[in-house]
């Protein structure tokens, strides 16, 4: 018998059963790569599609606003096409990356340099704002209420502008001032006429000025008075000013008085101590052109024998010619006492007393009078 041989069932077995198993995996592979490869397409497609259509895009530039079409979808593109540069301190209310769609709206904000000027030094800004303060503000350059800016804060920031911040200090000081003592003059009837006699001591005053001082960067730009106080006032003068008059001096006669004769004038015979021949007038005023004293003055007016002067009575002559309080009469003239004196008056000159500055100058000088000397008693036609 031969031998019985055996057949391999496993082998079979396998080899029926790897077919399918090959065609599924190799078919998973093929549905997911034609998966990808479709949704690629449809991603390619909505790009292409999206991409190639128009969009209507409003960009703002510094306030100014155009309408674009444009068929870029992301902005840096968008900015590319329009030629419009974005700085390092410009800003852009978008993201440059960022996707655009149609109808949005892109504001951009340029920047300009600004030179301010501040604390003594220049710095240069770049700044989107649009006013001065704003500008300032964002630079943190702090601005008190004193300071001063220029130009003003509310003002529009043009490019390259420069603007000058002024620091305003205030400081305040004091100073103290004396104030003079004033004289008063107080007229005293028991006091001889042109004696004077201080009555009370002056004493100067004190006051204290405040004053503000404003600085403007350190430099003294003005300079008030705030507030004015009397700290010690001042205390017056007081000068008693004599008015009694003196005594008028009445010359007695001597032996060596010429003997008297008699005189009739106007009706009336008087008794002469003397008769002066070829005596020299003149005339004066009480003003400062004759006496060099002004209505001011505590003495204007008063004559040497302490009356006062008095047109068609006094005159000045020589005392050792004619003594004073003696009455006389001038030839052409009239009476007239003597109750003055004068430096220039001396021996046979006589200056009589007008109240007219102007008649005593065109009085001049005349010569050749005679002059009769009555005595102290005044006449009774006088």
């Amino acid at each position: 018998m031969g031998a019985l041989q055996l057949k391999d069932t496993h082998g079979k077995r396998s080899s029926s059963m790897s077919i399918p198993l090959r065609w599924k995996h190799e078919n998973v592979r093929l549905i997911v790569l034609s998966a990808l490869i479709s949704i690629a397409m449809t991603f390619m497609f909505l790009v292409l599609l999206y991409g190639t259509a128009d969009k209507h895009v409003s960009v703002v530039v510094n306030g100014r606003e155009t309408i674009v079409s444009t068929k870029q979808w992301v902005l840096q593109r968008l900015l590319d096409e329009q030629a419009i540069t974005i700085g390092q301190y410009d800003k852009v209310s978008l993201p440059l990356n960022s996707a655009i769609k149609d109808g949005d709206r892109i504001v951009i904000s340029k920047a300009v340099p600004l030179h301010v000027k501040a604390d003594g030094k220049v710095r240069t800004l770049y700044t989107t704002e649009r006013t001065v303060k704003a500008a300032i503000d964002g630079a943190d350059i702090s601005i008190r209420g004193q300071d001063k800016v220029q130009p003003s804060p509310d003002a529009a920031v043009e490019p390259n502008m420069t603007v000058t911040v002024t620091r305003i200090d205030k400081k305040y000081s004091e100073s103290s001032y004396k104030v003079p003592f004033s004289i008063v003059k107080k007229e005293d009837p028991k006091l001889a006429q042109g004696k004077q006699k201080v009555v009370q001591t002056g004493k100067e005053g004190t006051v204290v000025k405040r004053f503000e001082n404003v600085f403007a960067d350190g430099v003294l730009v003005s300079q008030s008075m705030v507030t004015k106080l009397t700290q010690a006032s001042s205390v017056d003068q007081v000068v008693a000013v004599g008015t009694k008059k003196p005594e008028p001096k009445v010359t007695t006669l001597t032996a060596k008085t010429p003997s008297i004769s008699t005189l009739t004038k106007r009706g009336i015979t008087l008794k002469t101590k003397k008769t002066l021949k070829n005596v020299t007038l003149t005339a004066y005023t009480a003003g400062v052109a004759s006496t060099g004293k002004s209505k001011s003055h505590p003495q204007y007016g008063i004559t040497a024998s302490g009356a006062y002067v008095k047109e068609g009575r006094t005159i000045a002559v020589d005392p050792d010619v004619i003594p004073i309080g003696w009455w006389v009469y001038i030839e052409g003239i009239g009476f007239r006492r003597a109750e003055d004196t004068g430096s220039a008056i001396q021996g046979n000159k006589i200056d009589v007393y007008f109240e007219s500055e102007s008649y005593a100058e065109k009085f001049g000088r005349k010569r050749g009078y005679t002059v009769y000397v009555l005595g102290p008693k005044k006449p009774e036609s006088v």
